[in-house]
C-alpha cells in the first residue's frame, strides 16, 4: 500500500453569536412636595360713574315744525312740543328737555385679596436595594 502525504492544512471555522437582552433597573427616585403659600394683597381701581341731569325750560313759542333734537356741549336738547286748538292749529314749542352728562372717576375702597402661589421642591431619593443583587 502506498500512502501519500498532502501538505493540505485543516483550519477549523468557529462562529461566533452574540444574545442581547434587556431588564429594568431603577437608577434613582424623587420626592416631590408642594407647599401652598397665601398673601393678602390690597388692591385700589377707579370706578367710573355718570349722573344725569335732566333741567325743565319752559319756553312757550309758536314754531312751524317740530325743531330737531340737539347737542350743545355736554347738554342734549330734546324738543317737547304741543298742539294747541285756535282758531287755527299752531305748533308752539312747549319746554326743551336740557340732558347734561357729567362723568366723575373716584377711588374704589381698599379690598383685601387674597392670592395663592404654589412651590414645588424635588428631592433625589436613592432606588430600593434589590434582593440577592
Amino acid at each position: 500500500m502506498k500512502t501519500e502525504l498532502t501538505d493540505e492544512l485543516v483550519v477549523p471555522v468557529v462562529a461566533q453569536e452574540l444574545e442581547v437582552t434587556k431588564r429594568t433597573v431603577e437608577s434613582g427616585r424623587v420626592r416631590i412636595t408642594k407647599e401652598v403659600r397665601e398673601r393678602v394683597e390690597e388692591v385700589e381701581e377707579p370706578l367710573a360713574r355718570e349722573r344725569v341731569f335732566v333741567e325743565r325750560v319752559a319756553i312757550d313759542r309758536v314754531v312751524t315744525e317740530p325743531p330737531a333734537t340737539r347737542q350743545e356741549g355736554d347738554t342734549l336738547i330734546v324738543p317737547v312740543v304741543e298742539e294747541v286748538l285756535v282758531v287755527e292749529k299752531r305748533l308752539v314749542l312747549k319746554e326743551e328737555l336740557r340732558i347734561t352728562r357729567v362723568r366723575s372717576v373716584e377711588m374704589s375702597p381698599p379690598e383685601h385679596v387674597t392670592l395663592r402661589s404654589e412651590d414645588a421642591r424635588v428631592e433625589r431619593v436613592p432606588p430600593r436595594e434589590r434582593d440577592g443583587a
